[in-house]
Parts: structure tokens; sequence; C-alpha cells
């Protein structure tokens, strides 16, 4: 008997432990957005819901999440927001879709985005972002649409995203409207025929 109830205090320690390490993540998630929420400006009050007292961000208006309380998507576009993208975003390791198109967000694209590893969709479009293209986002296999369109972007095109591009990972790059260094030459060009890449006669400068 006593056999049995040891094995049953063992297992439910391990089960307790599990449960403690996805409540920590999920709390660590909702950290991360309302430390973004503080930096932000919200006239609109679309962040309203973004209460850090709940056990997780998943009841939150404009975020998504998985069957493991994970976050998957943060759905903020032309939402009024101004203000920075905070580097801590890099660390939402399940992140599948990434949309802030059409606000008023300024600074510049953090490197760490190039962790979010299962990122399908960068939406970053329409804002006023500066400074260079990360060459980190090359970092990113399961990225299919990068929007980067008209923001105030300088630099040239990190190689490591050309090469991302090259290998026909993305299906969709617009960087239009930016006042990026250099161009793509023809030779680059050609690696390109199954991605559609969107440019225009502002983009380089």
């Amino acid at each position: 008997m006593r056999k049995h109830s040891n094995s049953f205090l063992v297992l439910a320690l391990a089960l307790a432990l599990a449960l403690t390490a996805v409540l920590v993540d999920c709390n660590s998630e909702g950290d991360i957005l309302h430390a973004q929420k503080l930096v932000w400006e919200d006239p609109n009050n679309i962040l309203k819901s973004w209460d850090p007292t709940l056990v997780n961000p998943c009841t939150w208006y404009h975020v998504t999440c998985n069957n493991d309380n994970s976050v998957i998507r943060l759905d903020l576009g032309e939402a009024g927001l101004s203000g920075p993208i905070l580097p801590q975003l890099g660390n939402l390791t399940n992140l599948e879709y990434l949309e802030l198109y059409g606000n008023n967000i300024n600074g510049t694209v953090p490197e760490e985005l190039g962790q979010l590893s299962k990122l399908i969709s960068m939406e970053l479009q329409q804002n006023l972002l500066t400074g260079p293209i990360p060459s980190s986002i090359g970092n990113l296999k399961s990225l299919k649409f990068l929007r980067l369109n008209a923001n105030m972007l300088t630099g040239e095109i990190p190689i490591e995203i050309l090469n991302l591009i090259r290998s026909g990972n993305i299906s969709v790059m617009n960087i239009s409207d930016n006042y990026l260094d250099g161009t793509i030459r023809r030779s680059e060009q050609t690696g390109f025929s199954i991605t559609t890449v969107i440019m225009d006669q502002k983009t380089f400068r």
C-alpha cells in the first residue's frame, strides 16, 4: 500500500511541476506583452484588456494562443499605437503572426525578432520605423510573408535575407517606399522566381 502511495505522490508532484512550468511560461509572456503595452501610446484604449494580474494573456483582445496557452498571434493592425517595439518580443517563442501594420510605431526593428523561429508572417508596414533591416530576420526559416513597406528604413538588404529568399522560404517580401541603399543585381533577381519581391523607385536612394 505504501509503495502505491509513494508512486501516487511522485506522479502528483510531477504533474504539479509541469503545471507550474506552463503557468510560469504563460505569465512570462504576459509580462512581456504588458511591458510592451507600457511603452506604447494607446489613444483608442485598444490594449485595455491587457491585465497583467490574469493567469495568462490568452483572454486579452488581439492576442491568440495555442492549446498550451502560449501566444501565437498579435493582431494589432491599424490600432492607432505609437512607440517602439521592445526587444523582449523576441522571447515569444511560439509566435507565428506579428501584425503591427498601419500604426505610428517608431524606432528600429529589434534584432531580437530574429529569435522568433516559428514566425510565419511579419507585418510591420506603414509605420515610422527607422534604421536598418536586421540581418537576424534571415534566421526565420518559417517566414513566408515579410512586409516592411512604407517606413523609413535605411541601409542595405542583409545578405542573410537575400539567401532566405533564394531558398524559396519567403513567398512575399515588400520593401517598397523606404530609403534603402544599393540595389538587387540582375543575377540575384534570377533566384527570386518563386518569390514576389515588391519594390518601387523610392525603395533605394
